[in-house]
């Protein structure tokens, strides 16, 4: 009888010992459950000089500008520029399978055409390359968008209409989100192009990437 008392003690000091560690335990799942983890998601833009910062350095440029804006308001994605000047809808055909082989991503924007209508391509051509390019994605379960593209009038009303109508057309058939042109605000800006009359200069690319943002924004919103 006399370690009955000291057997009380054990058992009162493994009691409270227990407790506190189960309680901390608990703290400490509390603390970590809720701690919120906003996933980011990975868009691609697959575009041509327009979004490769042609004749200016690459920190210049509308999507290197955007991607710090959306940074700085910790937006919940990103972009991934796989812009190459003179790409063409056939040269990025070629090169998203590998893309998307190599890099983890969400949505796909595809930003092409531009040089396919300068270089006067059939509009049927155009339309089966960015068909194709939609198609890749969204086997998948990539989402896509694009963006129409507009070119100079010279070529003649009848192939303007026909080019800006494959924008239309394959949006329509893949059910995938068409963006509006995105140079509308600079092209007929003198003071914002470069010498060439094709490329936005560097004045230029904050007022694509304040319009590019906002369409994005809209877009990521609004997608489940």
């Amino acid at each position: 009888m006399k370690n009955y008392p000291l057997y009380i003690l054990f058992i009162s000091l493994f009691f409270i010992t227990t407790t506190n560690v189960t309680a901390q335990d608990k703290q400490t799942n509390t603390v970590d459950n809720s701690i919120s983890i906003t996933p980011v998601s990975n868009i691609l833009l697959l575009g041509d000089s327009i979004s490769a910062s042609y004749g200016m350095k690459p920190t210049q440029g509308w999507v290197h500008l955007l991607n710090n804006k959306l940074s700085e308001q910790n937006q919940p994605y990103t972009i991934i520029n796989a812009s190459v000047s003179g790409e063409t809808t056939s040269g990025g055909l070629s090169r998203l399978a590998g893309i998307l082989s190599n890099t983890k991503v969400d949505h796909l924007l595809i930003e092409l055409g531009g040089n396919d209508g300068l270089r006067g391509y059939s509009p049927k051509l155009i339309k089966n390359n960015l068909l194709q390019m939609v198609k890749i994605a969204q086997d998948k379960n990539i989402k896509v968008s694009m963006i129409k593209i507009k070119i100079t009038p010279n070529y003649g009303p009848r192939y303007n209409k026909m080019f800006e109508q494959v924008f239309e057309d394959v949006a329509k058939e893949s059910n995938i989100t068409l963006l509006p042109f995105f140079m509308e605000a600079v092209a007929t800006d003198k003071s914002l192009m470069q010498a060439d009359g094709i490329h936005p200069n560097a004045e230029a690319q904050p007022i694509i990437a304040d319009y590019v943002e906002l369409q994005l924004n809209n877009l990521m919103t609004t997608e489940p």
